[in-house]
């Protein structure tokens, strides 16, 4: 076009610069089609700066797209949302907000993108906020919202909202497909309902893997070990081929099931039957799946069978099996594995204290103490638990007194402990629950 001397108008950047989109690697293309447009002096088109600022959010370049909207004298609706799925897509989020909150007017695509952002981002409770606004202002929700607002209750268990959100949809006949079906699915069951996520899956009429994978780790989570794998033989019997997710699903609920025979085949198959290649996190499962069963030794000679030499999931897993049955020899060679993966990691230095502790091994549970906590960077996560009383969520985390019942609730915690001290003190027993618990 242009050896033929054809000029270029309003129609024929926005054609050139979505192209440059799609291409990998042609930012510098982009470049140039701006200082081209700026020579033809489409600069303050509306159609083409849209276009253009949509161009470089697709290369991240979210400042540059920034940039080109603000030199335009007319905004839209349109450059809005390019802005702030741009920096949704770069994480940052804070930045998205403030653009919507710029905006003089917004639409369902707006809301959605900052609303998927939030949940994306794992910002549930902001994610859960914006819905309830969304809802008090009476917004259309598209499938991007719904999705991401029952994700966002599903992440911190909030039962009474994401009903709320299931009533909206059926109050608007919104079409249930397996996109939508798959995120009820998974807040049904995260919520413990797991009878309603069985009714909701079964009303969808084309099932995804992804929807088979929801009700799958659904099932494992809630130990319907048996009922799992009849899913997932009617998986396979309907032609669903599984995929890397499925398969971790079907471990993770036989090993809360104690089907160990039954995880052990469907683990062999993987490759010849399923066509499923095996990833660490697969041999994750099977060494905290045959650790927790006492099979160390097998666990021992599938790690050393792996063509990698694992991670801490796997070395991790094993490490939790070693505790249970009191295996001290094999949780020191895997603590110094999870140790040398993830320096930083907290939790292998408690795993050790506790194995050491039922062991009565008192001198090494104060060296192992010392060692953590002579370690710049290591980090002890904090356990958290997650209530809800009367439709409010009651929050705590380990160390923490900032709850206004704080006072009262240890009151009744250190009574229970006093009198399962004396308990052992009367059985004669010698209790290490002081020692370990500092």
């Amino acid at each position: 076009m242009r050896g033929e001397s054809v000029a270029p108008d309003f129609h024929t950047f926005p054609f050139a610069l979505k192209a440059c989109g799609l291409l990998p690697g042609s930012l510098p293309l982009a470049k140039n089609l701006h200082s081209e447009l700026i020579k033809f002096g489409l600069w303050d088109d509306l159609f083409v700066c849209n276009t253009l600022a949509c161009a470089y959010c697709r290369f991240g370049e979210v400042g540059d797209a920034r940039g080109v909207l603000e030199r335009c004298t007319f905004r839209d609706v349109v450059g809005y949302n390019v802005l702030i799925d741009g920096y949704v897509k770069i994480g940052e989020i804070d930045n998205a907000r403030g653009v919507f909150d710029e905006m003089p007017s917004r639409d369902a695509v707006s809301w959605g993108t900052l609303l998927a952002g939030y949940a994306s981002s794992s910002r549930a409770t902001e994610a859960i906020g914006l819905s309830d606004t969304m809802l008090e202002l009476n917004v259309e929700f598209d499938n991007v919202a719904l999705v991401s607002a029952l994700s966002a209750c599903a992440q911190i268990g909030e039962l009474e909202k994401g009903k709320r959100i299931h009533h909206y949809v059926n109050r608007k006949g919104v079409e249930l497909d397996s996109y939508l079906g798959t995120a009820l699915v998974d807040f049904y069951a995260k919520c413990g309902y797991i009878d309603k996520a069985k009714e909701i899956f079964w009303s969808c009429n084309r099932k995804t893997v992804p929807l088979w994978n929801a009700m799958l780790v659904g099932l494992a989570m809630h130990g319907e070990g048996n009922l799992l794998l009849d899913y997932f033989s009617r998986m396979i019997g309907d032609g669903i081929r599984p995929d890397g997710v499925s398969v971790l699903g079907v471990l993770v609920g036989c090993s809360h099931s104690g089907l160990i025979n039954e995880a052990i085949a469907i683990f062999a198959s993987m490759d010849s039957v399923y066509h499923v290649p095996r990833e660490l996190k697969h041999y994750g499962c099977m060494a905290d799946l045959l650790g927790r069963a006492g099979y160390i030794r097998e666990a021992m000679t599938m790690i050393d069978e792996m063509k990698s030499t694992g991670d801490i999931f796997v070395w991790g897993g094993l490490l939790g099996g070693c505790k249970i049955h009191g295996n001290l020899d094999v949780a020191e060679a895997a603590a110094k594995r999870v140790m040398k993966s993830n320096p930083e990691d907290g939790g292998v230095y408690s795993e050790l204290v506790h194995l050491y502790a039922g062991l009565q091994r008192w001198d090494d549970v104060v060296k192992v103490r010392s060692l953590r906590d002579g370690k710049w960077g290591v980090k002890k996560n904090a356990g958290c638990s997650l209530i809800q009383l009367n439709g409010i969520n009651h929050e705590f985390l380990s160390g923490d007194s900032v709850h206004f019942h704080s006072e009262e609730i240890l009151f009744i915690l250190n009574g229970m402990e006093l009198h399962q001290y004396e308990s052992h003190l009367i059985n004669g027993e010698q209790s290490f629950a002081y020692f370990i618990r500092r």
